[in-house]
């Protein structure tokens, strides 16, 4: 193999030889034995995402019956399938609104 072909892998074989060097401990007995169970480890942490949870606050719930009248009135369930089966409009076609415009109010 041509020398100058050689030297770029012999300095890439060197530099990955110490990355490795530098990862490994100081010496195998700085790290606890695995199969001693009265070897020294570190304490366990645990961050819960749930313990930075922050709730909206209560939801005023409206009354169930007026809320299936409304449901009835604007077609039931069978509105929300015709507006299933309509076509998806064109990604290019610009976003308007909140996204729920196509809803009728009460």
């Amino acid at each position: 193999m041509h020398p100058i072909i050689r030297a770029p892998w012999l300095a890439a074989i060197g530099l990955c030889l110490t990355a490795t060097a530098q990862a490994q401990p100081a010496s195998p007995a700085a790290r606890p034995d695995p199969l001693d169970a009265r070897a020294s480890v570190p304490a366990a942490l645990h961050d819960s995402v749930l313990q930075r949870y922050r709730g909206s606050g209560a939801v005023k719930v409206g009354n169930w019956k007026d809320a299936n009248d409304t449901v009835t009135r604007i077609g039931g369930w069978r509105s929300y399938l015709r507006e299933a089966a309509q076509p998806e409009a064109p990604a290019s076609a610009p976003a308007t609104g909140s996204g729920h415009g196509h809803h009728r109010q009460p």
